[in-house]
């Protein structure tokens, strides 16, 4: 109750020394007096009330905002009552109308203030900057499935909930547990009633982030503080009456520990000085034990092991627009726009997509595009720690002239416009040293339907599959085939293969020939083309090779050189 008592109190304590110098003035009877502190209380009672529901955090503009309106309603009514028709001096009106006036004028100068400080809320992100962009390894990102698939097979699986007709699916939190990346979503009350009826939820889901043929687990584990049980047994509330002074980010999510036990997790921050800015170099995380209410904070990054994202995609996407937007200031970003960067909407969870590097850790991705209408172009992309806040930005050559996140979805969504198939989670990846967005393609109920592996560089290379071994090694076969690729730059070094040719392919694009082949007890399809190797359109089968190719997966493999008896030797 700490919050409500601290606003509900400073407030009131000022209207009540306004009340007692009018009363003194005024030589007002003990029976005014005591008339009038009742209803001091009954007002405060009411204003605790409306304070408790709506949770204001104690920061400069909401204690000025929470005077005036105690002021507005309670000082006319102490005039009246005390004041009993009696003739108030000039001066006494004058001093009261000027107080008003300096609250009332306080919230505008505020806000006028907190523009003029957005830079220093830009300078408050942790920040890294890095001129040589770094697509992401697809080995080192394995989320997979789009969280409106993982959300629609939950949903199915409801019926072996008890009483499944009392819950809802909470917020979807994607985490490492033990070594599988999972998406975990609780449930939640559907209304007052059915918490009333219900008092605790039965538990969680949990399901497979990296297998798109997986299906749900259901968790029995009872909890009693959640996001949509009310009064005191709400999380937010509960995080409320015991750190007051902090803002909340978002809704609080679950995480799961190592003994399967549920939490939740809510990232708070304190604001920049009198305003309402977030100093976002202040970052805290409550984490609430749903079934005693006991809350802990902590510094993000020192939060237990077992939270990936102490740091809320609500925060990490209000980095991301402070990042972007105010680099210069306010001013700058209505007008001129130097630098400025704007992120896109594509992602996941409010507008960033969360994955796991090659490490295990958490980070949110957002690519950033140009502020200037009708351009689809990436200027970069952000990759913000999940238990940091640390945000660093990626630019440099391999951005020069590639789509953006929305693009990508654009070109999957007018692929098959009769089905209503759209894109979802578009994730930058380096492809054999191609950047290149890999799509989810769902159905209008969110299932997983393809793979789209569209090249970021040129909008007409796409390629589609069901699922990803099959997407990623046919879009590897177009690469081998498109003469203007870049080169393999991965880690994959050449190996040396020798063998006696099986099956021959020979196909055309842009006046280049490239040879498709497999070798006799070798599964590799291997790639060459004539700009390797003029003479390899004339190869056949039965013919003995030496090669040195780049070969991904066991799947393909990238002819470097080759070797024909009877031709090239």
């Amino acid at each position: 109750m700490l919050g409500p008592l601290l606003t509900t109190g400073f407030s009131f304590i000022a209207t009540l020394l306004i009340v007692l110098f009018m009363a003194i003035k005024q030589k007002a009877s003990f029976k005014q007096i005591k008339h009038g502190f009742f209803l001091l209380v009954f007002l405060f009672i009411i204003f605790y009330i409306f304070i408790y529901f709506l949770m204001p955090s104690i920061i400069v503009p909401n204690i000025i905002l929470s005077n005036i309106i105690v002021g507005i309603i309670s000082i006319p009514l102490m005039y009246f009552l005390l004041g009993n028709k009696l003739v108030y001096k000039a001066k006494e009106i004058k001093t009261v109308t000027f107080i008003g006036t300096i609250l009332v004028l306080a919230l505008p100068v505020i806000y006028i203030y907190s523009l003029f400080t957005l830079d220093n809320v830009h300078d408050s992100i942790n920040t890294e900057m890095k001129d040589q962009a770094e697509p992401l390894s697809k080995e080192d990102t394995p989320i997979a499935v789009a969280p409106e698939s993982a959300r629609n097979k939950m949903q199915k699986a409801m019926s072996v909930v008890p009483n499944p007709q009392f819950y809802d699916l909470g917020k979807l939190q994607v985490q490492k547990i033990g070594d599988e990346i999972v998406y975990v979503a609780p449930l939640e009350f559907t209304g007052f009633w059915k918490f009333i009826r219900g008092q605790e939820t039965e538990g969680y889901f949990t399901i497979s982030a990296t297998n798109i043929n997986a299906q749900p687990e259901f968790v029995a584990e009872k909890m009693q503080y959640t996001n949509s049980s009310y009064l005191n047994k709400n999380v937010q509330r509960t995080i409320y009456n015991k750190y007051p002074q902090y803002v909340q980010s978002g809704t609080a999510q679950i995480e799961v520990d190592e003994n399967g036990k549920p939490w939740y997790v809510q990232t708070l921050y304190l604001t920049m000085n009198v305003t309402d800015k977030p100093d976002l170099n202040q970052l805290k995380v409550a984490v609430v034990d749903p079934a005693t209410g006991d809350v802990s904070l902590h510094d993000t990054d020192q939060a237990p092991d077992f939270i990936d994202g102490s740091v809320s995609s609500e925060l990490a996407s209000t980095e991301n627009t402070y990042f972007g937007k105010y680099v210069h200031g306010w001013f700058n970003s209505m007008f001129g726009k130097k630098d400025v960067r704007v992120p896109n909407e594509s992602g996941t969870e409010k507008s960033v997509t969360p994955i796991f590097d090659e490490s295990g850790d958490m980070y949110y991705f957002t690519d950033m595009t140009s502020p200037k209408e009708n351009i689809d172009s990436a200027l970069g992309y952000t990759m913000i720690n999940a238990r940091t806040g640390k945000l660093t930005y990626y630019n440099g050559d391999m951005n020069n002239g590639i789509m953006d996140s929305e693009g990508a979805k654009q070109i999957v969504n007018k692929e098959y416009p009769e089905k209503n198939w759209e894109g979802s989670m578009p994730i930058l990846y380096n492809i054999d040293g191609n950047a290149t967005w890999v799509v989810n393609v769902l159905d209008p109920n969110g299932l997983f339907k393809q793979y789209a592996y569209i090249n970021a560089a040129d909008s007409d290379f796409v390629v589609f599959g069901e699922t990803a071994s099959q997407a990623l090694a046919s879009y590897r076969l177009a690469l081998q085939q498109n003469p203007s690729a870049v080169g393999a730059s991965d880690q994959v070094q050449p190996e040396n293969v020798q063998g006696t040719v099986d099956r021959v392919l020979v196909t055309s694009t842009d006046d280049v020939q490239i040879v498709r082949f497999l070798l006799e007890n070798d599964p590799v399809i291997y790639t060459v083309s004539t700009t390797i190797e003029p003479k390899a359109i004339f190869m056949t089968s039965g013919d003995d090779v030496e090669l040195q190719a780049k070969i991904r997966d066991g799947a393909t493999g990238s002819v470097e050189s080759i070797e024909i008896e009877g031709l090239t030797n």
